[in-house]
């Protein structure tokens, strides 16, 4: 990387705070509720910061989804289906989204969307990435993490040729994932919500010093890039057969090398890691991914870097 490189970026203009893409997730369903009563916490000079609920019907019923997780269907054939009368409720509300937010992949897209999120797993303050060249999305994860240390803030990469799943986020043209954890589904707890509160802080905050043309000079950043999806030992009926080993429970962002346990059979047998690389397993027994067939997704470790960043507008005014 040229160290004279530098990324110009237009100013930050519209700015979306998701919550409740999931209607069980409640730390980010309390805090767009209250940003819709009481903005004036996320508002920053010149940036127009929209609060809103993704998943209403969902979140009336304190229920993942609907008809289908609103998290995976904002593929391009999803957004562009002819709406017929069995058409799936997130599905029409994706469409939805994309007219507000969108179009996705057009300059007329929010320039950033937080989607905020609560996981069963014990992973902290994680924010999620979609695009390991994001110079922007970078730039803001390294700002956020050093304002918040010493809390750790783990960076999940989900760019994978199959993995990656197409987000309500990824509407924008800077989309991040904000993975607060460990809360149950259906709960809401203080110290989840004010971890997730600051990220959002954080994160405006740096907007508002990209928008009055601070510079950012080029920075690298730990992050961990999904690699696998880990189901349970099934039976020939599909019924898992083995459950998250205590050694493995909680242990989130940790190393797991060969002859570490995985499972444990209701039978006292232990099924050990046999692989030879180290890897760095996340939403291990994430309550939402049973259904999913996951038990944990296998990461690696890696470096992702960002040029110098400022603002095209040195001299940013408000609107």
């Amino acid at each position: 990387m040229s160290s004279s490189a530098v990324v110009h970026r237009a100013p930050v203009r519209k700015v979306a705070v998701f919550g409740g893409t999931h209607g069980n997730e409640l730390a980010g369903i309390y805090l767009v509720k209250h940003w819709q009563a009481h903005g004036a916490e996320i508002q920053r000079p010149g940036v127009e910061v929209k609060p809103f609920l993704c998943n209403p019907r969902a979140v009336e019923k304190c229920t993942r989804y609907i008809d289908c997780d609103l998290n995976r269907v904002f593929d391009l054939g999803s957004l562009g289906r002819t709406v017929v009368e069995d058409t799936p409720y997130e599905v029409r509300r994706a469409q939805e989204i994309n007219r507000i937010f969108g179009p996705k992949g057009s300059d007329d897209a929010f320039d950033l969307i937080f989607d905020l999120h609560n996981t069963t797993s014990n992973m902290g303050c994680t924010l999620i990435l979609e695009n390991s060249r994001d110079d922007f999305a970078i730039q803001m994860s390294h700002y956020i993490k050093n304002a918040l240390a010493p809390e750790p803030v783990p960076i999940l990469l989900i760019e994978h040729p199959t993995l990656k799943y197409a987000t309500t986020r990824s509407v924008a043209k800077h989309p991040v994932g904000v993975e607060v954890g460990p809360q149950p589904q259906g709960v809401i707890r203080a110290d989840i919500l004010e971890k997730m509160r600051k990220i959002v802080k954080h994160g405006l905050d740096f907007v508002q010093l990209f928008n009055e043309g601070q510079e950012f000079p080029p920075c690298t950043i730990e992050a961990y890039k999904i690699m696998e999806k880990v189901d349970y030992p099934r039976n020939k009926n599909d019924e898992v057969i083995a459950i998250i080993h205590p050694k493995l429970q909680d242990q989130d962002w940790q190393p797991l090398n060969k002859g570490d346990p995985l499972f444990l059979t209701l039978d006292g047998e232990v099924i050990e890691y046999k692989g030879d690389s180290t890897f760095y397993p996340a939403f291990i027994n994430e309550a939402a991914y049973y259904e999913k067939k996951h038990a944990f997704v296998k990461t690696v470790k890696v470096k992702l870097t960002a040029e110098l960043l400022r603002s095209e507008i040195r001299t940013f005014k408000s609107c």
